[in-house]
């Protein structure tokens, strides 16, 4: 095996480690965070996107990273971003937490998993009818945040910046005191 595999295995399984340490992989951990009860699962989120942009940066800089930009489609985009919600909503876990939990051994995991991957296959199958449909007529072509901003470096820094407050108002707006329900 080449090392970008193993580098592939085992941060992916650093980061498996530290999902399941952060509660992501507990579906009532989860429920929670989205009821704004514990702020501990957004936080982790909002820090991993800051420490991965930042990560990024650093590795293009010396000229090992790079990134492909696809272009961007209103319709598309947002379809996608209902149906992942409604998916997180129903099963309780993201696509990348529902791997994890199901490698930890939890059986709703895995029927999520498997309606991830039968809703993927169902995509597949209607690719060729749906791009046209769907993508083309609200193509706005490859954008990013360093575009609006004037470059990397300053998308970086707003991103940083913004998610750090974020991971601030977390902390202090879902800090409220919760009885105990017995959830863990």
């Amino acid at each position: 095996m080449n090392a970008d595999i193993w580098l592939g295995l085992l941060s992916g399984a650093a980061f498996g480690f530290v999902i399941q340490r952060v509660g992501a992989t507990n579906p009532h951990k989860m429920a929670r965070a989205h009821l704004m009860i514990e702020g501990n699962i957004p936080r982790f989120m909002l820090a991993a996107v800051v420490l991965s942009a930042v990560g990024l940066l650093g590795l293009q800089a010396v000229g090992v990273g790079r990134t492909l930009v696809l272009p961007t489609s209103v319709v598309a985009t947002g379809l996608a971003a209902v149906l992942f919600g409604i998916g997180w909503g129903l099963a309780g876990y993201c696509p990348g937490t529902t791997w994890a939990a199901a490698g930890e051994g939890r059986m709703d995991a895995v029927f999520a998993l498997l309606g991830g991957l039968a809703g993927t296959a169902v995509f597949a199958q209607f690719h060729e009818i749906l791009i046209p449909a769907l993508y083309a007529p609200t193509n706005v072509g490859p954008i990013t945040l360093a575009d609006w901003v004037g470059g990397r470096a300053a998308g970086v820094g707003v991103l940083a910046a913004a998610f750090s407050i974020a991971i601030y108002l977390i902390g202090r707006l879902w800090a409220v005191p919760v009885e105990n329900d017995g959830q863990r």
